[in-house]
Formats: structure tokens, C-alpha cells, sequence
């Protein structure tokens, strides 16, 4: 989507100096990027006008950014050369580290709008330092030279598109430019590339230098900075008129809920298993090697001598279940014992399902007892199984815990001598959400029930794409009987058993009434993947992308087909014969918008088109809210007619507040919105009443504008204390409590308000100041389903403002209303809204108190 940031624009250069009248036609840029911070800083420019004194635009302001690789360790950019083509378009070309055999290609015409990275591989073995590029009129082509390996060799390709590459050779000191020199800036010795170009090049740099500066230091602006701000601001009035004849058909699916297993979201949290590595398939690789302990005697312990319990492989229980524990029993009392997740909790009187799948060894035989125990070896519940076989059977009973206990521990304990081997150990509480069998915990799922969603995203994120081919998450892994699931990896550095998988998904969806949202990799990993070196360049291979389409056509007949289909049977015999109403499906997420994407995207949109055009397919514009993926993406995507495409971006506090206008500009003919996910962030802060009425004020305008914004989720939505990749989240959790945050009471209002109808207001303040006119926001909804009126207000401001409230062109009811609001300081971490009853009428007044969000329901006559 094209997008035209005029007012920004024009504001921000009566800020600037006007251009002189004696400007040079010429003057030297010199390109190159620091040494600081690994190289992770991007592409720097300065100028001059004698090749002596130079001009840092910044200084070290990245006109550029490295996008290979994972976040920490890569996102580098070396040695950078940029050289200007016989089109007037510039490339960059760089070193990305001193592994691979690749190096980065871009392109600009301004030095600033850059098109889409690619990282072509020339090197099978070695690696890509100090990339040159020369134009070869003898063969109409560029000439790409580098250095390899210690010795430093000399390689090269050619190419006329930067797309495709001739086979690389070996080449000759003679064939390097050298052209690198050293400068002086800012006192420190840099190394890059000097090129003589036209000032207005160097001035545009600079203009975008200066609107950038300019922008972030509207988004530095804060709700605590008001206090000096607003100084002797005295209680506002303001009137709010309701404009009928402006009103609007709008989504009634704005609010729903981004779920991805983050922060120990579902194993140890949403999904109610309490056994941790259950099928003893934890593997040091899950952490990427930084913890050898987590292995697969994770969160297992034996009393017995240490031999007696080790890991096998031989005739597993099933080939996605590859481990398992065999102990060898020398007495009776030995016990194997589970820590579950930080302990197990158990309540008086409950009941817990226990199952394993146990198998005797070299004939032995007998029953298993099994134990819950509190922190010093008590038993709380004990029961015994049948006795086991020489084959895997699975041994089922039911544990009823005489006392409460918060750090329990499961035992088995095999009530003979010998060997026995063990595998898939299950603790399920009976109480889960909806009392279902391999179900959800009954808190967490209830707190994320009241924010009555209408559609639920599953099961990501970056965890839908995964790290690198190998851990592209596959919706067919996760349905079936638990033992036949196959884990995997979780990009966030931890272990997914996939108990939590798509027929649970579907389900809870189904239990909550929302819609399910699936998103399926489009052909690609993420683009941080750490796994193969490549970044999101290693899509799948063009040959195995007709099966990858097939898996996703295959994934809306399990979801939609008719019972005696092929997967609708599968759906049928887990027990929903009905087809679950599939209607949404996700293709991307936030993925730089390359040529290798396009490409598989293209494929996968066209497929689902044809097959099922009842199915409306979202497409992704990358992670940002600007930027290359940004336009690019929409581009694409408008190019192609795709109906919708998933929006992400984490703003700070000034961003919301200086860019209410942000969906007002969009063009309503193309693709709609599913903001995936977004929220405000205040660097080293919890979330408060700064980012929850921030919160409230984005979605203020995003239902303002709910006609092209039809879906929005908050992200990330759930938090295990104690295990956090990322903060902020929307609700916080330990194995017995949960933690909603002052966001998510943001978000339940929304959720408990919506509407299907926006009718347009206007307000008027009694000071017209703008950074008070910004901070004081109104939004009027109708639900024809229930005639209900709904006004949703917002104050940011220290003081209180007296609303007059004029609705007298609109059928309401003369009498009661419900009101909520949610008020407190910017640093309150801990406001929940407050429900009463007030008087209402076509024409009534109410207060809002300082910093608070307020919704009012009316009746219609």
C-alpha cells in the first residue's frame, strides 16, 4: 500500500532549514558501517564537499539495517560497498559474518527507500569478506569479487540482475578494485566507500534524517511526562455530538486473541498436563545446546542406583515417540519421580487422571504404584495399576489427593523386580475448561474467555514459521492420539509436546464462541531462523511445495469436510463429527516480503483460491508499521487481490498518541486489516494505565475506522513467571494464580462492547490546545444484534473532563445505563474498572476522571 504521511510531512519541514540558494550541484558521500556493536549497527553515510572535512548525517544514523539471521547473533552488516548503476539506481552489497558463504544485496533509488535484501549463496564452503562490485561492459554485467578463508584467495560471479549468479571462480589479486579508503569522522577512522553524487542525493539523506529524528521524538512523548506539560490545566469541558447520518457499517470481529507457545503458554501453563516431559523426548537441542541438562531425564528423578534408569530407543511406542525410560527395578520401593512444572498442584477432593504406557522386560511382570507426594515425601493420594505386560499397554487410574498440596511430585513405583519400560506419563486434572479430556487448565482459559474473543490466532507467530525448514510447525503433527503426536522444537528455546494441538485449538475456539484463526508458514521459516544459516532464505524447496500447498487444503477438509472425507474422518473419530466452520486462514507471518516469498506465497494464495473460495485468506506485510516489508507487502498484496493482510508492530506510548490518523489514511478499495499484533511498549516497564489507555486509544480509532481494521489481537498474550522470553504480555500466570494486566481489562472492555455499526461524533474542547485535543478521544458504536448503544471515552489527560454528551438524533432510552471505568495514575500497575449504574438520555453529562477509560451501554428505545 502506498502511503502518504503528509501532514507528518509538511509539519516536520517547517521544522527543517530551508534549502540555500547556494547549494553545490556535487559532493562526496562516503558509505560505510562501524565496527561497534559487532557490526550490528547498519549503514552509515557522511559527506563532504573536499574529500578532507567530512559531515557525519547522523551521526552513525542507520540508513540501513542487516535483516540475516537471528536477533543477538547475526543482523550484522561488514564492509559495506555501495555503487550507483547505470540506471541511477544504487546497490549495497556487504558481509554478513565470517561463516557463511553469502553476502547481502540491496537496492534504493534515494538512499533511503530500499527494496527487499537477498542473500545469495556463491560459497559452498568458506566465507563471503569485503564484497566488491564492478560493471562489465564487455559482457553487459556486474562483476562481484570477494575474499575467502584465511589466506584471503580472491573469488568471483557475475550477474545482470542481482537475482541470478554465474558459478563461482577462483580469481586474481588484479581483478579486486580496492577502491576502500579510511576517513576521519567524528574523530574516529572508518572504513567505506567514497562516491562523487548530486546534492540532492546527500540532501534527501539528510531531510530523511531530520524527519526521522523528528518522528522519534514524537514517539518519545509520554503520559508521564504530563505533569510539567500540563501545569495549571484547569478541569476541561467537552461537548460530544453524535452525527447519525455519518454512520457506518463496521467489523463486528475486531477483538480476538493472538495465542503462541511463548513463555511457557502451553505446556506448563494453558494446556493442563502437570507431568513435564511426559514422553522423556526433551533433547539439549530444544535450547539450542545452552543447557545440556535439559535433556530427556528433564524434570525426572530415580531412587534406585543410577543404572537403573536410562533412556532407550529399541522398539519405541510409537516412531513420534522416539525415547523412552527404562528402569531396572533391583528392590521394591524404587521410585521414578516428576517434578511436573515448578511442582504440581493438587486441591482436596479433586480428581486426576493418571495414564502410562508400560511394558515388562525379559518376562517381568506386576503392578505399578503410583504416588503424589507432597514437598516432604508425604503421600496425598496413592493408587495401583493393573499389572503390566510384555507389550506397551496403556494403564489408567484415577488419583483423589486427601490434601492440598501447591509443589507435589508424582511417583511410579514398580511393585516387582526386574525391567520395565515407560513412556507418555499423563496427569491430567478432571476439571479442566468445559470438563474436556486432554483439556485446558479452567482459570487460565476462563480469564481468556472474558475477553469475549471473536476469532482466536493459533499457533503463532513466529512459532507457526519456526527456526529454520526443519521446524516449520505442521498442523498434521498435532492431531491423533497423544502418543502418535510428534514434538518438536519451540523456536523460543523450549519443548513443545503438542498436547496442545490443532483439534484442542479448534475445540476451545468452538467452546469460547470465537473463530478460529489458524496460520500456516507460507512456504518459509522466520526470518531470525538460527537453524541452517540461510535466514528466511531457505523456503522450501520449489519440488516439495505442491505436498506443502496439498498439507494446507488438507488442513480446511479436516476442519470443514464432511465426515466421511478423508481428513473430515479423522476430525469425526476424534470426536466432532460436525465440521468445525473454518472460514479464516493466516499465510505468513510478518516474513520479509522476498522473492522467494512471493513466490511460495503466491502459490499457496492462488490454491486455496481455487479449491476454496469460501476461505478468506490473510496474507502479512512484515513486522513493522513502516519500512521496506511494510510497502513492499502491501504492494503485493494489493497486487494480487489478497482480502486481507496481518499487520504487527510494538509501539511506545508517543506513537499512539501522534498517529490517531494512521487508519483514517487508508485506502479503502484495498486489502482489509488483521492487526495480528501490536501493543504499547515503554522500554523496562510493566504494563499500567500509560500503555492500557494507550491501548484504549488505538483501538479507539481502530474501531473508528473498523471497516478496512476487521480484526485486531493483542500480543503476546500469555506469561508463565519465571519463564518470559518476552515482556510485556497481556496476562501473567503461576501454577496456581493468574495476573490479568491493567491491558487486558482494556482489552475485555472492547471485547464485552463491541459493535457492528459506528456512528460518527464530534468533540469539542474547551481548550483547543492540540497536545490536549489528542488526548481526549470518543467513540460511538451500535450492536443491531442487541439495539444497544455503546460510547466508549477516553481521557489521557491529569485533570477530569465534564462531558456533555448529545445523542439526541439517535433512539435512546431515557434511564439506566451501565458505565466501567478504568482509572489511575500512568504508573498504576494494578487498576481493574468499576461497574455501576448511571442515569442517561438523549442528552446527558458525565465526568471522566483524570486518566481513565470509560464505556457506557445504553438501551435504544
Amino acid at each position: 500500500m502506498k502511503r502518504i504521511y503528509l501532514s507528518l510531512v509538511l509539519l516536520a519541514a517547517n521544522l527543517l532549514q530551508p534549502a540555500l540558494a547556494n547549494e553545490p550541484d556535487s559532493a562526496y558521500l562516503f558509505t560505510y558501517a562501524t565496527v561497534k556493536n559487532e557490526g550490528k549497527n547498519g549503514l552509515h553515510y557522511a559527506w563532504s564537499l573536499d574529500r578532507r572535512n567530512w559531515q557525519a548525517v547522523g551521526p552513525e544514523f542507520r540508513f540501513l539495517f542487516c535483516d540475516f539471521g537471528t536477533w543477538g547473533s547475526q543482523k550484522r552488516m561488514l564492509t559495506p560497498f555501495l555503487f550507483w548503476d547505470k540506471a541511477g539506481n544504487w546497490h549495497a552489497i556487504w558481509s554478513l559474518n565470517e561463516e557463511v558463504g553469502q553476502f547481502a544485496h540491496a537496492q534504493t533509488s534515494d538512499l533511503f527507500t530500499w527494496d527487499p535484501q537477498s542473500y545469495p549463496e556463491v560459497m559452498e564452503q568458506g566465507n563471503v569478506q569485503q564484497p566488491e562490485v564492478s560493471f562489465q561492459p564487455e559482457i553487459n554485467a556486474y562483476k562481484i569479487t570477494w575474499l575467502s578463508g584465511n589466506d584471503q584467495k580472491v573469488y568471483q560471479t557475475t550477474t545482470s540482475d542481482f537475482k541470478t549468479y554465474t558459478p563461482t571462480l577462483e580469481g586474481t589479486a588484479a581483478d579486486r578494485l580496492n577502491i576502500r579508503e579510511e576517513v576521519w569522522i567524528d574523530g574516529e577512522k572508518q572504513l567505506g566507500v567514497v562516491n562523487k553524487v548530486p546534492w540532492k542525493l546527500i540532501d534527501g539523506a539528510i531531510k530523511f534524517y531530520e524527519l526521522s529524528q523528528y518522528k522519534a521524538k514524537l514517539n518519545d512523548e509520554t503520559l508521564r511526562d504530563d505533569v510539567s506539560r500540563f501545569a495549571g490545566l484547569k478541569p476541561l469541558t467537552a461537548t460530544i455530538t453524535s452525527q447519525p447520518e455519518n454512520s457506518k457499517a463496521i467489523s463486528d470481529m475486531l477483538i480476538g486473541i493472538f495465542f503462541e507457545d511463548i513463555n511457557y503458554a502451553a505446556d506448563g501453563g494453558l494446556y493442563a498436563e502437570l507431568v513435564q516431559n511426559r514422553g522423556f523426548e526433551y533433547s539439549p537441542a530444544d535450547t539450542k545446546g545452552r543447557d545440556q541438562n535439559w535433556n530427556s531425564k528433564k524434570a525426572w528423578s530415580f531412587s534406585g542406583a543410577e543404572y537403573g534408569f536410562i533412556i532407550d530407543t529399541i522398539a519405541p511406542l510409537h516412531p513420534s515417540q522416539k525415547r523412552y525410560a527404562l528402569l531396572t527395578i533391583s528392590k521394591v520401593g524404587e521410585a521414578l519421580e516428576n517434578e511436573g512444572f515448578d511442582g504440581i498442584v493438587l486441591k482436596t477432593g479433586d480428581k486426576y487422571n493418571f495414564s502410562v504406557f508400560a511394558r515388562g522386560i525379559d518376562g517381568a511382570k506386576g503392578k505399578l504404584l503410583v504416588r503424589l507426594v507432597d514437598e516432604n515425601g508425604k503421600v496425598a493420594g496413592e493408587a495401583t495399576t493393573r499389572a503390566i505386560s510384555g507389550d506397551w499397554k496403556k494403564q489408567e487410574l484415577v488419583l483423589t489427593p486427601a490434601t492440598t498440596v501447591s509443589n507435589a511430585k508424582l511417583q511410579i513405583i514398580p511393585q516387582f523386580v526386574g525391567k520395565v519400560a515407560l513412556d507418555m506419563v499423563s496427569l491430567f486434572p478432571q476439571k479442566t475448561f468445559k470438563n474436556r479430556a486432554n483439556g485446558l487448565r479452567a482459570d487460565l482459559a476462563e480469564t481468556i474467555a472474558g475477553l469475549h474473543p471473536r476469532f482466536v490466532r493459533f499457533p503463532g507467530g513466529c512459532v507457526a514459521h519456526g527456526d529454520g525448514l526443519g521446524n516449520i510447525y505442521r498442523w498434521k503433527n498435532t492431531i491423533g492420539p497423544l502418543e502418535t503426536r510428534k514434538t518438536d522444537r519451540n523456536i523460543w528455546n523450549y519443548h513443545q509436546s503438542m498436547g496442545l494441538g490443532y483439534f484442542e485449538y479448534f475445540q476451545f475456539c468452538e467452546d469460547i464462541g470465537a473463530a478460529p484463526l489458524p496460520v500456516i508458514a507460507a512456504g518459509v521459516p522466520c526470518q531470525n531462523s538460527s537453524c541452517g544459516g540461510h535466514g528466511q532464505q531457505g523456503g522450501v524447496p520449489m519440488c516439495e511445495m505442491d505436498a506443502f500447498v496439498q498439507d494446507i487444503l488438507d488442513l480446511i477438509e479436516w476442519a470443514n469436510g464432511d465426515k466421511n472425507s478423508k481428513w473430515g474422518k479423522l476430525r469425526a473419530q476424534a470426536g466432532h463429527p460436525e465440521p468445525f466452520n473454518l472460514k479464516y486462514l493466516g499465510i505468513g507471518n510478518e516474513d520479509l516480503i522476498t522473492d522467494i516469498f512471493k513466490e511460495r506465497f503466491e502459490m499457496i494464495y492462488k490454491a486455496v483460491k481455487e479449491k476454496h473460495p469460501e476461505i478468506t485468506v490473510i496474507g502479512t506485510v512484515g513486522p513493522f508499521s513502516e519500512g521496506t516489508d511494510y510497502r513492499v507487502g502491501w504492494d503485493f498484496a494489493s497486487k494480487l487481490g489478497v482480502p486481507m493482510v496481518d499487520e504487527h508492530y510494538y509501539q511506545p506510548p508517543g506513537w499512539y498518541l501522534n498517529n490517531q490518523d494512521y487508519y483514517d489514511r487508508y485506502d479503502r478499495s484495498k486489502p482489509k486489516v488483521y492487526l495480528g499484533e501490536y501493543a504499547t511498549h515503554i522500554p523496562g516497564r510493566k504494563l499500567n494505565m500509560e500503555t492500557a489507555l494507550c491501548d484504549a486509544l488505538h483501538l479507539i480509532n481502530a474501531e473508528r475506522n473498523a471497516d478496512v481494521v476487521y480484526m485486531t489481537s493483542y500480543a503476546p498474550l500469555l506469561a508463565k513467571h519465571g519463564h518470559t522470553q518476552w515482556n510485556p504480555d497481556l496476562i501473567y500466570f503461576n501454577n496456581t494464580e493468574v495476573f490479568p494486566t491493567t491491558d487486558y481489562y482494556v482489552q475485555v472492555l472492547f471485547g464485552q462492547n463491541a459493535g457492528d455499526e459506528y456512528i460518527a461524533s464530534q468533540i469539542h474542547l474547551s481548550d483547543g490546545r492540540n497536545d490536549v485535543k489528542k488526548r481526549v478521544a470518543s467513540s460511538l458504536v451500535r450492536d443491531n444484534k442487541t439495539g444497544d448503544y455503546i460510547l466508549k471515552l477516553a481521557n489521557l489527560l491529569p485533570v477530569a473532563v465534564n462531558a456533555k454528551i448529545d445523542l439526541s438524533g439517535l433512539p435512546v432510552a431515557e434511564g439506566e445505563a451501565v458505565l466501567s471505568v478504568l482509572q489511575g495514575d500512568p504508573a498504576d500497575e494494578n487498576a481493574r474498572p468499576e461497574n455501576s449504574r448511571i442515569s442517561v438520555a438523549p442528552e446527558f453529562e458525565i465526568k471522566l476522571p483524570a486518566y481513565s477509560f470509560s464505556v457506557i451501554l445504553m438501551k435504544a428505545r
